[in-house]
């Protein structure tokens, strides 16, 4: 019998006040490049007895899936379940005793000894049922204030809750001359509501994800990040010179709006330029072809493998989106799988993820990548176990699958998560978790908790009320 759980979401009422953090600044207009870098130190509330798994981490990477790929049919399969439930794809074993994959995910199976798969992630729609409502979840650990039965929300908004990112670009900013957060190869969308969840909101355009949507297969033009040819270094630097002296006869009532003045916002873009790091590290002809090849020559593939040089580069937080629409055509690259779930899923969806994430996973172990990077991978929801049903008041063809919140798969690895293991358990037909359910707020409160960062503490909205950083706690167990 399908179930579907009444698991109510975790508000964490019971913390105690932490430190308040000051939230906010000048409205800064026409800065760019320089706008985007205006971030501030700040540092996190203390967290009573840390484990060690507590900053174990100083950079994430995050693949997030959008459009809702099948858990049942990639990560979670249930040779045992009736057929319309288990589908057409058989079960696979993995390189760890005891765990299988679909046979969609071959590549995958001989990487499992290095990562944890979560099977219990879940959560209670409540207007959460569609896409945009649920990026906005997975990515702010908040969901979103205004709902539509339908699920869609208004477009992104300065007064939103800020993306993980955005917090983590703020507290934790580059050691050196690195962008904080990027963000590619397209923006989070659902229809026309375009990058929701996705921005700095009531933080302030300054903790912006620098935003790379372009194809990382193609040539990529990168002109914010290189000096024009007519303006060598010595010019850019009498340039700084003379802003600095402009910046220095302000009057000190209007200094005073934000100690951290044009300047040293100015100062960050320059060292980015000058450098040459960044802009040294989105070039992937540095890459040989064998490696190329090896994640594979699509927008994914090389998304993929760019990230992986910008968490070498410096970055804090990448997150790589899956170059569709959430809600695209199925038959093109979107998991929306409606009205197709099983051709697309086998000769479109998961060749490209098993080769790309495969290739992921493997070249940070080698790397070392994992010391202290961690890997995320997860879409906003799963799909409906049972073919054919509406779940979410869409109509879905008889080979079809819906939206699901209620139990999906995420897979994490690196800054020490356990390798080749499982957390939770779903039940027998992947529609309900059977055992350690993880609240996706959870799992953003694990992300922070790995960067050094207290998720109970406290920061002040648009309207300067205090809210904790996340409504959720952080998964200890995933740590070994």
């Amino acid at each position: 019998m399908l179930t579907i759980p009444g698991r109510p979401v975790r508000t964490c009422e019971g913390y105690s006040r932490r430190e308040l953090m000051r939230i906010g600044g000048a409205g800064l207009i026409g800065l760019n490049l320089p706008e985007f870098l205006a971030w501030k130190a700040s540092a996190a509330a203390r967290v009573t007895s840390p484990t060690k798994a507590f900053g174990g981490a100083k950079s994430v990477l995050l693949l997030f899936l959008q459009g809702g790929p099948s858990h049942i049919d990639i990560w979670d399969p249930k040779p045992e379940a009736p057929a319309n439930i288990r589908g057409e794809f058989k079960a696979i074993p993995t390189k760890v005793p005891g765990i299988q994959v679909s046979e969609t995910m071959p590549l995958l199976a001989r990487q499992m000894d290095k990562v944890t798969l979560i099977r219990s992630m879940s959560y209670t729609p409540v207007g959460l049922f569609n896409h945009t409502a649920a990026i906005y979840q997975m990515m702010t650990g908040y969901p979103p204030d205004k709902v539509s039965p339908s699920g869609q929300l208004e477009p992104p908004s300065p007064r939103d809750f800020p993306h993980m990112g955005s917090h983590i670009s703020k507290m934790k900013p580059p050691d050196g001359p690195m962008l904080p957060f990027v963000e590619m190869p397209r923006p989070l969308q659902e229809s026309n509501v375009i990058g929701k969840g996705g921005a700095a909101g009531f933080l302030g355009k300054a903790y912006d994800p620098y935003r790379l949507y372009q194809d990382p297969n193609k040539d990529i033009k990168l002109d914010d990040l290189s000096l024009r040819a007519d303006v060598p270094p010595e010019r850019l630097k009498d340039r700084f010179a003379l802003l600095k002296g402009i910046n220095g006869s302000m009057p000190d009532l209007e200094k005073a709006v934000d100690s951290y003045a044009l300047n040293e916002y100015y100062q960050k873009a320059f060292d980015l330029v000058l450098s040459g790091k960044a802009r040294d590290a989105f070039d992937l002809s540095k890459e040989t072809d064998q490696v190329r090849e090896r994640y594979g020559r699509t927008t994914f593939g090389q998304s993929t493998l760019l990230a992986r040089r910008l968490i070498e580069a410096g970055c804090r937080f990448v997150q790589v989106n899956w170059p569709s629409v959430a809600n695209g055509d199925p038959e093109t690259t979107a998991w929306d799988t409606h009205s197709s779930n099983f051709g697309p899923l086998k000769n479109l969806h998961c060749p490209v993820l098993d080769r790309s994430l495969s290739a992921l996973i493997e070249d940070m172990d080698q790397r070392g990548l994992f010391a202290e990077t961690l890997l995320v991978v997860t879409g906003e929801f799963g799909r409906s176990p049972r073919l054919g049903v509406s779940t979410s008041g869409n109509t879905n063809s008889p080979d079809g699958r819906d939206h699901w919140p209620y139990c999906y798969t995420a897979l994490v690895a690196g800054a020490g998560v356990k390798r080749g293991v499982l957390y939770g358990k779903s039940d027998a037909q992947a529609s309900s978790p059977a055992e350690n359910p993880v609240h996706p707020t959870e799992l953003v409160a694990t992300i922070y908790y790995a960067l050094g960062i207290n998720p109970a503490m406290e920061v002040l909205n648009d309207l300067k009320q205090p809210r904790e950083l996340v409504k959720g706690e952080p998964v200890l167990k995933l740590f070994g």
